[in-house]
């Protein structure tokens, strides 16, 4: 019972914001901003953590977009877009959840043969699915509408500032505009390929072709000798959009593409790492080690542990890797992981949410299910 409760639990924890950032100061007045300029991680992403405010002199139609907003201010200093952290993790998130949920159900079986059974067909399962996803053609569609969500809401952020920077003539303007007018009067207009609106992308194939769509206008622009023809693996698209991300502000093009050959191939070692572990804890469970069966419960465990490890080492990246296109030099820095910090006018505040107590109550879940299997074990129960 304690076992699967934590296996409901892990399901739940996945659609929840595990942590809260906010910047506040004089420049947001708390009629407008309550809670500050604020954003919630997930481990699939980080989305608005803004609201809708409403008073007597305040009424907003639509909610700031305040994960925006935060990248505005942070750029001034060299920060990378919040985009840029943890494209790995985001990307295989949901892979890695599933990967725990298979060896809590291995270590809840008591018959070991079942159990390097489910562990082998489980694994297998996962592993597929991670393959096809990140090498095969057409993959992204194996990826949660959270995170294409969040990938396209990154680029909806770029098209904007591209058609303002792009569209510096008011000649140019003038002509887009009217490309755009008779393309929806239904007149067909040669080489105009309408970008489609974010707020009408409403179901995973919308997303996709979205990301496509912006994938294939942005070779277009390249030389021919850069173009690359869309496969639509997770592979092919977070190193694209990593690019696309980090060149946001800073566009220098010799410093941001090793950074994405680095973290392409890092992407690769992550994926036959985890494959390598789904091998060793089969066999180690076949051979009867009492330490891998203990594993199975031990690794899901620190699932608290491990956010906040990478929580921090993500943070600690944005802090010491400046880029020094910014508008204000400062020192690197170690951004406030727990608890409130400053940074020049700005209070910075970063905390706990519902869904880290969350993965407490799973860690509790499973610390309690290890003891009562030790004692089972200890009466010499199977």
């Amino acid at each position: 019972m304690l076992i699967v409760a934590a296996l409901a639990l892990l399901a739940v924890i996945y659609y929840t914001p595990i942590w809260w950032v906010a910047l506040t100061a004089p420049n947001y007045p708390k009629e407008a901003f309550p809670e500050g300029v604020r954003i919630h991680f997930h481990l699939n992403g980080v989305f608005n953590g803004c609201h809708k405010v409403k008073g007597r002199e305040i009424q907003e139609e639509e909610v700031l977009d305040c994960v925006h907003e935060m990248d505005t201010i942070n750029h001034y200093v060299g920060m990378y877009p919040i985009a840029a952290g943890g494209v790995i993790e985001k990307a295989v998130s949901q892979f890695l959840v599933v990967f725990l949920a298979v060896m809590l159900a291995g270590f809840l079986c008591v018959r070991p043969r079942v159990r390097v059974a489910i562990l082998g067909v489980g694994f297998a399962a996962v592993a597929a699915w991670m393959g096809l996803a990140w090498y095969g053609k057409g993959g992204i569609r194996f990826e949660n509408k959270g995170y294409l969500e969040g990938l396209v809401h990154a680029l909806t952020t770029d098209v904007e500032k591209e058609s303002a920077e792009e569209q510096i003539s008011s000649g140019m303007a003038v002509i887009e505009a009217l490309k755009k007018s008779l393309a929806e009067s239904g007149v067909k207009v040669e080489g105009y390929e309408p970008t489609p609106s974010p707020g009408k992308l409403e179901t995973k194939d919308d997303l996709i072709q979205y990301l496509k769509d912006s994938f294939e206008a942005d070779q277009a622009r390249k030389p021919p000798s850069r173009r690359k023809a869309w496969t639509g693996s997770v592979r092919q698209v977070m190193a694209w959009h990593y690019e696309k991300t980090l060149g946001r502000y800073f566009n220098n093009p010799a410093e941001i593409r090793p950074m994405v050959r680095r973290m392409t191939t890092a992407g690769d070692v992550v994926y036959w790492a985890v494959v390598v572990a789904m091998v060793v804890l089969v066999v180690g469970n076949l051979v009867g080690a009492r330490i891998f069966y203990w594993l199975l419960a031990f690794v899901p465990v620190l699932l608290p542990v491990f956010f906040v490890i990478e929580y921090s080492a993500w943070l600690w990246w944005y802090g010491h890797r400046l880029n020094k296109m910014g508008a204000f030099t400062v020192k690197p820095f170690m951004p406030t992981v727990f608890g409130d910090g400053k940074v020049a006018q700005f209070t910075t505040h970063s905390y706990p949410y519902y869904g880290f107590g969350l993965m407490l109550v799973f860690s509790g879940l499973l610390i309690a299910a290890m003891l009562v299997r030790r004692r089972i074990l200890e009466e010499g129960g199977r």
